[in-house]
């Protein structure tokens, strides 16, 4: 068990977005998180307050999270003297990327001088089968983006927690380390072999009453040549029942690819649409979320009346107003 509140470690992040396991963090359990820890150059503010480790130990922390998803999931020579320091002030480390702290010799021997303990929440704990393709009772919702962090796990969690404040049975179904880290569970899939992605996500969403709905959270992209696999995975996996389309309008290429142009909205809902049928025929696209965070007001109100208007599809930013439109159509399935 990672134990609370957090220091939500930035590190030297280049840009906000990549700070996006700290910013989930801190905006869907902000009781968790007493400040955060940024070193030199760092781009990335989640407007939590800037601590020292001494200052954060004296606050009540007992985890330092790194909360940056770099390309690769590298921890730095210079975040590795931090993590150090960190341990030797008492704090247990907690950590989603793909370079594990347990196979950090350096930090291992630091954490077992210490008494300290190294949390990767990005390795897989269970045995999870291949996918069998069969139809589950319950229904299920999948989040699928233009691009990589344009909003998918927000977009269930918004959702999520508008169902249930409605009396809906709804469970947010966490598939990456952020989304790990805000519940205390769910399949880290990009960490799964590749055999059982599907599967993995087949255990994740089991069969349930009629009437509950499992929001998954989406990730990659169908279009990111990088990460198209997870996509694939969590749409078969998942067998969804309603697919809710997520995009970031300013964004002038695929994230960390700058040679590939974002696809259309038509072009998404098309294919996703296209490839969800051969699990769950039925499945149907019933909404759009988009991530206004870089756009006015009044930009953002006009792209997305524009957007439902070319699309015929509730389109809504449910982070900035609110989910209740997207549970509307979901409900009426």
């Amino acid at each position: 068990m990672i134990q609370t509140p957090y220091l939500l470690f930035l590190g030297d992040a280049p840009d906000q977005l990549a700070a996006k396991v700290a910013q989930g963090i801190k905006d869907w359990r902000p009781d968790n998180a007493v400040g955060q820890y940024r070193m030199e150059g760092c781009m990335a503010d989640v407007g939590l307050t800037d601590m020292t480790l001494a200052e954060a130990k004296e606050a009540g922390a007992k985890t330092l999270v790194i909360g940056v998803a770099n390309r690769g999931g590298i921890i730095s020579p210079e975040w590795k003297k931090v993590l150090v320091m960190a341990l030797e002030e008492g704090f247990d480390l907690a950590s989603g990327l793909h370079n594990l702290l347990r196979d950090e010799p350096d930090l291992v021997a630091v954490a077992e001088a210490t008494g300290r303990a190294l949390h990767d929440v990005r390795v897989p704990d269970v045995k999870y089968p291949i996918a069998s393709g069969e139809r589950r009772t319950g229904k299920r919702c999948l989040a699928v983006g233009t691009d990589c962090s344009v909003g998918k796990m927000y977009t269930a969690l918004a959702m999520d927690a508008e169902m249930k404040a409605r009396g809906m049975k709804s469970n947010f179904a966490a598939t990456g380390q952020t989304g790990i880290l805000i519940t205390g569970k769910g399949v880290p899939l990009d960490a799964v072999i590749a055999d059982f992605m599907a599967g993995s996500i087949e255990w994740l969403t089991p069969d349930n009453d009629p009437d509950h709905w499992d929001m998954i959270e989406g990730q990659g992209s169908l279009f990111h040549v990088s990460y198209s696999g997870v996509t694939m995975a969590l749409i078969h996996g998942g067998q969804p029942d309603a697919l809710v389309l997520c995009h970031e309008p300013t964004r002038e290429h695929m994230r960390g690819l700058p040679g590939y142009k974002l696809p259309t909205l038509e072009a998404v809902r098309d294919m996703a649409l296209e490839l969800a049928r051969v699990a769950n025929p039925a499945c149907k696209v019933i909404g759009i979320s988009v991530n206004t965070q870089h756009m006015s007001e009044e930009d953002a109100l006009s792209y997305m009346a524009e957007v439902e208007s070319r699309m015929g599809l509730p389109t809504v930013d449910p982070f900035r107003q609110d989910a209740g439109r997207l549970v509307d159509a979901l409900a009426a399935i």
